[in-house]
């Protein structure tokens, strides 16, 4: 769509609609039931595909999903570690079972 001119400025107004629609579903969704926050950040996300102001207001919102998804990461593998350690400890504990005979 980029190397085409006579494209250019039809497929922006497009991303442009499309993005726009997202987000005033979304501020609509911060009101009635539903996921409301997520549908304005997927709406600028899909502005800022084309627009360069979008992109500086979107990069702040990647830069903070990224901390959030390292910082669950690290919660699951210590909850996993903690697990595994209880296990382990069970084990090492548990008296053995006399054999019928």
């Amino acid at each position: 769509m980029h190397t085409h001119p006579a494209l250019r400025l039809p497929w922006r107004i497009l991303v442009g609609t499309v993005g726009t629609i997202v987000i005033l579903a979304g501020l609509i969704m911060l009101v009635v039931p539903g996921p409301g926050l997520a549908a304005v950040v997927l709406g600028l996300v899909i502005i800022s595909t084309e627009f360069r102001w979008a992109r500086r207001l979107v990069r702040p919102a990647q830069v903070w999903f990224h901390r959030a998804e390292r910082y669950g990461i690290r919660l699951r593998n210590d909850l996993l570690r903690r697990v595994r350690e209880r296990r382990s400890a069970r084990r090492r504990t548990l008296p053995d079972t006399p054999s019928a005979e």
